[in-house]
């Protein structure tokens, strides 16, 4: 490990981050792919950047994946073989955990001790692994939950599927496990806290950031003919994964209340919709088009595969606004990457998109997801030119707030400061056992 600077704790030289269920190389928006995978794609390039040697351990979900694979100069990508490469949802994988654990201990196992540093896992199954990891490997354990089961069915969506009580026990194992517990926001840690009796001691608050070198503010009308869309059309759009929880309905529903309530709107609006389903949206993977033309709105509608970082600029800089309207978000990056680009954001009051989003400054907050109160947050930004120019000016200064280098900082630090904890745990367990055993003797 080494010093960040004089006096401080050691900062690691290779870190091992758990990533079950999700590889950093899928897609975002589709399937399990979201927030999650950008996280670690940003946060482990610019670890290596520094110096520290990053390896991911995700399950394998094909023969043809290779056993390792380079993300990015410095970040090794390493695929477990664990159960059946398709056709495992992420309610499916707790069986597989043994499996896959065993993976990660053979691949330290070749090594010389102290190879890894820190093991940092990402939600909860990722904990369950990072939990032996640490006491096999005598390392300390930080674990990012990403979302909380028990914050997701407190808001479940109508339709939803509550998350069930294995992941819920889970939760709560490596929360009394971990060494550092990773929130978001604040909220997220005081939740951790007040619902799973986490040590506020070991919990920390540290928000994730925005590409600020990618998302910046662009050619708007440049953007609409890249996306074959009129110049002066009004466009709403969504970026994420289609289910209940990400709420893409809710944007639907206002836009026909829009409609309803100034008709001539019809000839100008368009609604944008890019990604894939994902959780309980498998089983509907078209709803959203059945949605459409219930409301009559079927030829306002345009969607869109799953989006590249680059295809993202492209549709944040279209936008009059986008829409956030998610039941839960731990934090909410689409609308962090939006504000980057200058284009206001409309979200739910809910978890970190308070944080993400400065209300009534770099766009509004909508309590609740009533058709009338979204059909009026996303008239007063998009149908008011000198509103809509006001946020989308402070949209910027706002997401320069957050940055991924910030992030890493602070967990790096984090990273230290675990790691001199627990070895000044381990010293005094040695001198614990030495002591009895001089007294038996």
């Amino acid at each position: 490990m080494t010093s960040a600077r004089p006096g401080a704790p050691r900062r690691p030289d290779r870190v091992c981050l758990l990533s079950v269920h999700t590889s950093p190389l899928e897609q975002p928006g589709t399937g399990d792919a979201g927030g999650m995978n950008v996280y670690i794609v940003e946060t482990a390039t610019r670890m290596a950047r520094r110096g520290v040697a990053v390896e991911v351990f995700t399950r394998a979900t094909s023969s043809d994946l290779p056993p390792v694979a380079e993300l990015a100069p410095g970040v090794l990508v390493r695929h477990v073989v664990a159960g059946p490469f398709e056709g495992l949802g992420k309610n499916d994988l707790p069986s597989q955990l043994c499996a896959f654990t065993a993976g990660v201990l053979r691949t330290e196992a070749r090594q010389e001790p102290g190879y890894y540093d820190v093991v940092h896992s990402h939600y909860w199954l990722s904990g369950q692994v990072g939990w032996l990891a640490r006491d096999r490997w005598g390392v300390p354990l930080v674990h990012s939950a990403h979302t909380l089961a028990k914050v997701k069915n407190a808001a479940l969506a109508a339709g939803d599927q509550p998350e069930p009580m294995v992941r819920v026990i889970g939760e709560e194992q490596v929360v009394a496990e971990a060494d550092r517990l990773i929130g978001n926001t604040d909220e997220e840690t005081a939740q951790l806290v007040s619902l799973y009796g986490a040590d506020p001691r070991r919990t920390v608050a540290i928000p994730p950031g925005v590409d600020l070198a990618r998302f910046t503010p662009g050619d708007r009308v440049a953007a609409r003919r890249a996306l074959e869309l009129p110049p002066d059309a009004v466009v709403l759009a969504f970026a994420g994964r289609i289910q209940p929880l990400k709420a893409p309905h809710v944007l639907l529903r206002a836009a026909a209340e829009l409609v309803r309530r100034d008709p001539s709107l019809r000839s100008r609006l368009v609604v944008l919709v890019a990604g894939g389903p994902s959780g309980s949206g498998l089983a509907e993977p078209r709803g959203l088009h059945g949605l459409g033309a219930a409301l009559g709105i079927s030829e306002l509608l345009r969607f869109l595969p799953p989006q590249s970082r680059d295809g993202l600029v492209e549709l944040y800089r279209a936008a009059d606004v986008v829409a956030v309207p998610s039941y839960n978000e731990s934090f909410g990056l689409v609308a962090l990457e939006a504000q980057a680009c200058g284009t206001p954001v409309v979200a739910a009051r809910v978890g970190g998109l308070p944080v993400a989003v400065a209300d009534g400054v770099s766009g509004l907050l909508v309590d609740g997801h009533g058709d009338s109160e979204w059909a009026d947050a996303l008239a007063a930004v998009a149908l008011v030119p000198g509103r809509r120019a006001e946020l989308a000016a402070n949209a910027v200064g706002h997401a320069h707030r957050f940055s991924w280098d910030r992030t890493v900082d602070a967990l790096l630090d984090t990273y230290a400061d675990a790691a001199a904890e627990f070895a000044e745990r381990q010293r005094g367990a040695m001198r614990a056992g030495l002591a009895a055993g001089m007294i038996e003797g």
